[in-house]
């Protein structure tokens, strides 16, 4: 038996049982309804049926996770046409296809960061990455079925006893290590749990301890995050779809020290992540880092320091800091660019009240250090 069997993602020949098990799955039909796209079968009689049967169709002759990805690239590419204004990518000549990675990457959208980045390899013929993803977002059996299918594995973050958490953490540990060390297959992680709310994107060092986890003992932190082939990833959107969202979250927790997420509150911002309009994205790419240190604290802070280093500063970062009252220079040619993010910007804040609009505008403007 697999030792990852809890936590990896499917293989080949569990595809097609997998994905009839969601074609029967009524809470998936439900929420495919809810996307709008199949308003022409919604309203009719056993409209679920039909929906059944339509995707049963469609993936009779899917078998394997190759297949069900470039299914996956048909979606991904569509969501980029429909709701970038122009995706741009650097940095893809530092990969070699014969080379496993850890790709450390900021985190700003639940679901699109991870797979920019891996439309952006398959397109240079380059492999897809195998993706970290908390448990938190998987209370639905047919979103962990999903994202399994895309090569996801589970990072558990319930609350277990501390023997059983720590066991949850090194099966992840060793699964990452296994992937890269032993199979040359590349691993996604975001640099911290959970997104970038306000804009600051940092590395927690609790992450990089999970990632040494299962060999702490054994190998020191250096060498063994100079085994993984550590690449920074940053990526930055004009527009954040969900920033009202996050605004209220934040201003909420500010409020009351506490915030508790509706039940269904993950699976909305995916959804607007996924169909808002976000303006420009840019996705760069860094070398290979090299470890000297062997602090979770000073390692942490150099791939912030990285990710920081990468990001792509757009209008609206500029406009919101100015909107804040910092003192900004830039150049003539912007001019016009921040003018017009900052209508943008006023449009955004006019829609909640005035006690959330510094918690909006930071989540561009700190992106500017």
């Amino acid at each position: 038996m697999d030792k990852f069997n809890s936590i990896r993602p499917y293989n080949d020949e569990e595809v097609n049982n997998v994905l009839i098990d969601l074609s029967n799955n009524r809470r998936f039909l439900k929420m495919l309804f809810t996307t709008g796209k199949f308003n022409q079968i919604r309203y009719l009689p056993f409209s679920r049926k039909i929906l059944s049967y339509l995707l049963k169709k469609r993936i009779k002759d899917i078998d394997s996770i190759k297949k069900y990805q470039n299914i996956f690239e048909d979606v991904v590419v569509d969501i980029v046409k429909k709701s970038i204004t122009n995706f741009t990518v650097s940095g893809i000549e530092n990969i070699h296809p014969d080379k496993g990675y850890l790709f450390i990457a900021n985190h700003r959208d639940i679901t699109l960061d991870s797979a920019l980045l891996n439309l952006s390899l398959h397109q240079n013929n380059l492999s897809t990455t195998y993706n970290a993803v908390g448990n938190n977002l998987l209370s639905e059996k047919w979103a962990s079925d999903l994202m399994r299918l895309n090569k996801s594995f589970i990072i558990d973050r319930s609350d277990k006893s501390k023997r059983d958490i720590y066991k949850s953490l090194n099966l992840a540990s060793e699964f990452i290590f296994n992937a890269i060390n032993n199979i040359n297959h590349s691993i996604w992680i975001a640099q911290r749990q959970g997104r970038s709310k306000d804009g600051n994107d940092y590395t927690d060092p609790s992450v990089i301890k999970m990632i040494h986890l299962n060999a702490r003992k054994k190998i020191s932190l250096s060498e063994y995050l100079n085994k993984l082939n550590v690449v920074p990833v940053s990526i930055s959107y004009e527009k954040d779809p969900n920033d009202i969202l996050k605004a209220k979250e934040l201003y909420l927790t500010d409020l009351n020290k506490i915030y508790i997420k509706e039940r269904k509150e993950d699976m909305q911002s995916i959804a607007q992540g996924i169909n808002g309009q976000k303006g420009n994205v840019n996705l760069t790419i860094g070398n290979v880092m090299t470890f000297n240190s062997d602090s979770y604290e000073e390692c942490s802070y150099e791939i912030t320091k990285n990710i920081r280093k990468l990001y792509y500063i757009h209008p609206t970062n500029f406009a919101a800091a100015i909107m804040l009252g910092r003192d900004i220079a830039y150049s003539k040619e912007w001019r016009h660019k921040i003018t017009r993010s900052t209508e943008y910007l006023n449009r955004r804040i006019s829609l909640i009240p005035d006690e959330m609009h510094p918690y909006l505008l930071s989540q561009y403007s700190n992106s500017i250090s």
